[in-house]
């Protein structure tokens, strides 16, 4: 039988450049849809029996992964399609692309001062309510999602297609997706949830971390944060709840210079973030460019990065 046989380097560069060139996969079904689908059903089921409860949380967390990474290594083992299936899932899995046209597509309306328009987009990069934010609020809540989304929607996702192809990319899709559904601490997910959220500290512990490394060495390409400590940015980047999110957040805001953190409402419930950053620095126009390149080329030196350690390992 045929299987999936792309080296990894050709597939890992392909999914980056259809990711930057394309972005989202257009009026192609989403993976992402159908893991949202199988959770928001579980839900229900929870609400329905009663079991919402830690073990029913992880006992959905693993049943979906297990599911959605078996699919995926099925497809990309179809004898002819297989290796079309593998490329679209790598290619699917990641979202630098999407996200920098979003968030430069809400900037161009805060400069512009269309701020309901903005709120329109932010509205569908962040699960905070944007209703209550002014045109600050918006900036400062498009930062922050675009600096955590620089590891979570595409360094993350591309360092387990490295290491486990695309089953193992969707493996952590599915597992990222139940915390960005369920890994709130409401008195509805705080324990449902909890095994999604560990799981999601677990897997993308180093990609975080990575991404800060490449946001350091991108920052001094650009010629700017030469004068920001590393130790700014670590203490920062320890006062968030969740043991990832805060380094990219925190690197960004002091290499950019503008802070991140404040109050925000989450699902009803109002919650203060740390603050992260140069205390009083708001974000603009101008802050929100450098962010954008310091996203995209930290992302083009961890993928560049990926692909040849991929390279020089060899295959079985």
């Amino acid at each position: 039988m045929t299987t999936f046989t792309l080296a990894p380097p050709l597939l890992l560069a392909l999914a980056v450049a259809l990711d930057l060139l394309l972005g989202d996969p257009p009026r192609l079904p989403h993976p992402v849809r159908a893991i949202g689908a199988a959770y928001a059903g579980c839900d229900r089921l929870a609400d329905r029996w009663g079991g919402r409860g830690r073990a029913f949380g992880a006992a959905c967390v693993v049943a979906v992964t297990v599911a959605n990474a078996g699919v995926v290594l099925l497809l990309t083992r179809l004898p002819a399609a297989g290796w079309v299936c593998g490329v679209y899932f790598a290619w699917a899995g990641l979202a630098l692309g999407q996200l920098l046209r979003e968030g430069r597509r809400a900037a161009r309306f805060l400069e512009q001062n269309k701020v309901e328009a903005a709120r329109d987009v932010v509205a569908g990069l962040v699960s905070r309510d944007v209703s209550v934010l002014d045109a600050d609020g918006l900036w400062r809540a498009l930062a922050e999602s675009v600096a955590e989304n620089a590891n979570d929607a595409f360094v993350a996702p591309l360092f387990w297609l490295a290491l486990g192809g695309p089953a193992g990319l969707w493996a952590y899709k599915a597992v990222s997706t139940a915390d960005s559904m369920w890994g709130y601490r409401t008195p509805r997910y705080a324990r449902l949830g909890n095994f999604a959220a560990r799981a999601d500290d677990v897997l993308a512990w180093l990609p975080a971390r990575l991404t800060v490394a490449a946001m350091w060495l991108a920052a001094r390409l650009c010629g700017f944060g030469k004068d920001v400590a590393f130790a700014d940015v670590r203490r920062d980047a320890k006062k968030s709840a969740s043991p990832n999110a805060g380094w990219p957040m925190a690197a960004a805001a002091w290499l950019c210079g503008a802070g991140m953190g404040g109050e925000a409402v989450y699902f009803g419930v109002r919650v203060r973030k740390p603050a992260m950053g140069p205390v009083g620095q708001r974000w603009n126009a101008a802050r929100y460019r450098c962010l954008g390149r310091l996203v995209l080329l930290s992302g083009l030196i961890v993928a560049m990065t990926i692909i040849v350690i991929t390279g020089l390992i060899p295959q079985c």
